[in-house]
């Protein structure tokens, strides 16, 4: 909606004028749909988007310099400043149409990665940039056009407060955030299919069943700030990101911005909108808006901002969108789940294999309810988010695991649907092979997964995740898709970063044994002796650092015939401590050791303990 003048509601007269607007626009667009006012060719287009990187693979702040380096319509900009978007042309489904958006988008590519080489800065395809970290989760990367302050600050004045995140894996990962910046760390490869509205219940209501086993298949995302989460936890994340329920008792339903919806639909896309303005409040408006159902009982075609606008704030992973071409009126699903990468031959597979999908609906879907059970579609979604192709769905009251699901029955199913579109075998082949031979390999999620690990027994997080973006980078610059990488050269990798160590960060333990102030010396002496390590970092309950406790201070005591179960560390914990910033480098933290006789030093960041760096 960047072409739309966007606003904060500042008054109860704008909000009153912007929900009659949308009351207009959904007259006039049912108006639309019973008169057949709309475009019947079928169309798919694309949003890519994108990460840009500087030095040591992390996230650089320069979109709008890329941008005006570029100079280009189909680019723009996203929440970040380290991210941009690229929109694709659409394109007829028709021989030869997935090869024609292939070329445009590595064409588009090519055109972006020479701009961006001028700045010192690549770019990168993925679901989440491992190499993020909470320094670039803050509003000093906010790419500062009104339009994304006007929706920060509002979703924080809904939420009435900080955001908070919660996602548990293999590993977990707990923060409170006082923005949506978090939302900046998901990159999607958004793929968008026109659909008759004749067609649209029975198309929408398919999109759902099929969003489990066409996500567990494109699943890219494992990772955020070095910890393993779900195959795909941009799901997770998206949702928790921009969370504006707040704790009202807990009987009362609430629905979140970010959603797959609550049940099928029924008669007609409407239901989805009508749905959306009755649950979600306006965020912003605008003063660009038209009587658009007098324009269409005049038989012109109207833009419906005020739908679209609102449309743009409710996050459904596979939403319905009103566009205008050419003065023609259309609807499409925008598939919002898929992410971006491994390759681009891998984006246009999952599009294609999707595409493929939704148009070969099968008799049963026609009346999905009477086939499938809303819930565990939507469960099938977030168990495919969590387990990738290793999950096991319900399909039709069965179960069956993903992967055959997949290999047995979608497959099959998504050629006949690009077969029927007059695409040849050998197109068809080359994407949907992609797809086929990714389930007998690994999916993106599973090969950045293996590799992580390999590379985490040898070196740092910090470092771990350096050499796994640039192996992606690397591979993505050979055009190959993911079925076809090659585990990483851990030597060579490990080699490599082992030149470039020289900051506490990259040496530093962030796997910590520590006492609370409260702890008894008893208590802490055995902790010690299990773990045959000579002293202990206190912190307090919100992670500060308190002080240190020895050995040699529980020695002393216990010389003395001291009872150590009813003293408290914190009467005899060293509190003057000193301690050393992430971002420091090496020599410095070997030179402070040297000048104090210490074996370590805990790293602090923001008042907070978050690692030791040892001789």
């Amino acid at each position: 909606m960047a072409d739309v003048k966007q606003k904060i509601i500042s008054s109860s007269k704008k909000r009153m004028q912007f929900l009659n607007a949308l009351l207009n626009d959904i007259a006039a667009l049912e108006y639309m749909i019973e008169q057949d006012m709309f475009d019947k060719n079928i169309h798919i287009g694309a949003e890519q988007e994108l990460c840009i990187v500087q030095d040591e693979w992390r996230p650089a702040d320069n979109n709008l310099a890329l941008l005006k380096e570029i100079n280009h319509s189909s680019f723009t900009t996203e929440l970040a400043k380290y991210n941009i978007e690229i929109n694709l042309d659409p394109c007829e489904v028709k021989a030869g149409c997935f090869k024609k958006m292939h070329k445009q988008l590595s064409d588009k590519l090519k055109l972006a990665n020479k701009a961006a080489a001028t700045l010192n800065s690549k770019l990168i395809l993925a679901g989440i940039l491992p190499t993020l970290t909470r320094n670039e989760i803050n509003l000093d990367y906010l790419t500062p056009l009104l339009r994304y302050e006007y929706l920060s600050k509002k979703l924080k004045k809904i939420r009435g407060g900080n955001f908070d995140l919660y996602l548990k894996g293999v590993d977990e990962l707990h923060i409170r955030h006082d923005s949506i910046m978090f939302e900046a760390c998901n990159t999607s490869f958004q793929t968008h299919l026109q659909i008759h509205p004749k067609e649209f219940v029975q198309a929408y209501n398919w999109a759902l069943i099929i969003s489990a086993p066409v996500l567990a298949a494109a699943s890219n995302s494992p990772l955020l700030m070095g910890k393993e989460l779900w195959s795909e936890i941009r799901i997770a994340l998206f949702q928790q990101s921009i969370e504006t329920r707040h704790h009202i008792h807990e009987t009362r339903d609430q629905h979140p911005r970010v959603t797959f919806g609550n049940n099928f639909i029924y008669d007609n896309v409407t239901e989805i909108y009508k749905e959306d303005i009755s649950r979600y409040e306006i965020l912003i408006t605008t003063d660009d808006i038209e009587d658009s159902l007098e324009m269409v009982k005049q038989g012109n075609i109207p833009k419906l901002n005020a739908l679209r606008l609102h449309n743009g704030t409710i996050y459904r992973w596979n939403r319905p969108c009103y566009g205008v071409n050419d003065n023609k009126a259309h609807m499409r699903i925008e598939n919002r789940y898929i992410p971006a990468g491994p390759s681009v031959q891998d984006e246009m597979a999952n599009m294609a294999f999707w595409t493929g999908l939704m148009l070969a609906i099968p008799r049963d879907a026609i009346e999905a309810w009477n086939h499938y059970e809303f819930r565990d579609v939507k469960s099938n979604f977030f168990k495919a988010a969590r387990s990738g192709i290793e999950s096991i769905v319900i399909w039709k009251e069965k179960e069956i695991s993903v992967k055959e699901l997949i290999l047995h029955d979608l497959i099959p199913l998504a050629y006949a649907g690009l077969k029927k579109s007059n695409l040849s075998d050998e197109e068809i082949y080359i994407y949907l092979g992609t797809i086929e031979k990714r389930m007998h390999t690994h999916t993106g999620a599973q090969w950045q997964i293996k590799n992580y690990r390999s590379l985490r027994y040898h070196i740092s997080q910090t470092d771990s995740v350096i050499s796994l973006t640039q192996a992606m980078y690397e591979n993505q610059q050979k055009n190959i898709p993911v079925c076809d990488w090659k585990n990483i050269n851990v030597k060579k990798y490990v080699e490599d970063r082992h030149k470039k160590i020289k900051y506490v960060k990259q040496l530093m333990t962030t796997d910590l044994i520590t006492a609370f102030p409260d702890d008894s010396l008893e208590f802490v002496s055995h902790i010690m002796e299990w773990h045959n390590i000579d002293h202990m970092m206190v912190e307090d309950r919100k992670g500060k650092l308190s002080g240190i406790i020895t050995i040699g201070h529980i020695h002393e005591l216990k010389q003395q015939d001291i009872d150590l179960k009813e003293i408290p560390i914190k009467r005899i914990m060293r509190k003057d401590i000193q301690t050393i910033h992430p971002e420091e480098e090496i020599e410095k933290a070997l030179e402070i050791m040297k000048s104090l006789w210490i074996s370590s030093l805990p790293v602090i960041d923001n008042d907070h303990l978050i690692g030791i760096v040892t001789k």
